[in-house]
């Protein structure tokens, strides 16, 4: 393919691949936990650690992400202990990383707002060879976690009393996924961005639930789903010359439209089975096997 030839779109491919990893991977807790729009708050504040960057001469990516997991841990302790004031709370944090952003960006030398529009809504051009070793550290970082944590961040995700009650560390394993998605917003704000970084992270998991029954399936789907529209945004964007953030965000969006028509008769069907099972008390249906029972 022509795109390979250029060095800028293997960095910008693999960016792209890891980012279809990571956000879903991140996302399926947060959906669990009905915090779909948390990345989108952690991308508000990741905002400032951009700006910070630019003014400090340091790495955006680095800087953002070191903001960014200030942020996510400050969110959850209002989570924790905020009660009737947390919304005003948050709301501050994320107006005020937005306009600490905005700030920093200008008051660094040479800095404007131009050099913030990558971040916001991604640029294929501008992922460096920097930016790459960076994505796949943190990158790594997420795998490690959402994957080899999976069944102590799936039982805190659907039931934190029952999580507590069996001896599990609730409250770290909480902030462990709030510093996690944060990690996952730096991951995928230089393909992305940061204002849509969060559609990638719920969308395609919304999407694998149309058509999967099981926590395991899910994260599969979603993941694939990530993969393919990351990298079917990317090569369209290069071709198009149309923002990847944008054009991933849509092709997810159409992904899930896609998988919803198409379960909409497979969950009629299921359920017409299911009533007719039950209706005619089918055993297999009805109850456990006992065989399946002595294995349990």
């Amino acid at each position: 393919m022509e795109l390979l030839n250029y060095a800028f779109m293997q960095r910008a491919l693999l960016a792209a691949v890891l980012v279809g990893i990571t956000a879903p991977a991140v996302g399926i807790y947060l959906v669990q936990r009905r915090q779909a729009l948390m990345g989108d708050g952690i991308g508000h504040v990741a905002m400032t650690g951009v700006g910070l960057g630019f003014l400090l001469s340091t790495s955006p990516v680095w800087m953002a992400t070191a903001v960014a997991i200030v942020g996510a841990v400050i969110m959850e302790l209002i989570r924790w202990y905020g009660k009737t004031r947390g919304d005003i709370a948050l709301a501050m944090l994320f107006y005020g990383g937005m306009a600490g952003g905005v700030m920093f960006i200008n008051l660094a030398p040479g800095g404007s707002n131009a050099n913030l529009q990558s971040y916001l809504f991604g640029s294929l051009s501008t992922v460096s060879e920097e930016d790459v070793s960076a994505i796949c550290l943190l990158a790594a970082f997420v795998v490690l976690v959402t994957v080899g944590l999976r069944r102590q961040l799936f039982a805190v995700s659907q039931d934190e009393e029952f999580a507590r009650v069996t001896g599990l560390p609730v409250r770290a394993l909480n902030l462990l996924t709030a510093v996690t998605a944060a990690v996952t917003v730096t991951v995928a704000m230089r393909v992305v961005g940061l204002l849509l970084v969060s559609a990638l992270m719920v969308v395609p998991v919304a999407a694998a639930q149309q058509l999967t029954r099981s926590f395991a399936a899910t994260f599969a789907v979603s993941v694939a789903i990530g993969i393919a529209v990351t990298l079917g945004g990317t090569v369209t964007s290069y071709y198009q010359d149309v923002p990847p953030g944008a054009t991933i965000v849509l092709l997810t969006i159409g992904v899930f439209i896609a998988l919803t028509i198409l379960a909409t008769p497979l969950a009629r069907r299921r359920a017409r089975a299911a009533a007719a099972a039950e209706a005619a008390g089918d055993p297999a249906e009805c109850s456990v096997p006992a065989q399946s029972v002595a294995k349990t």
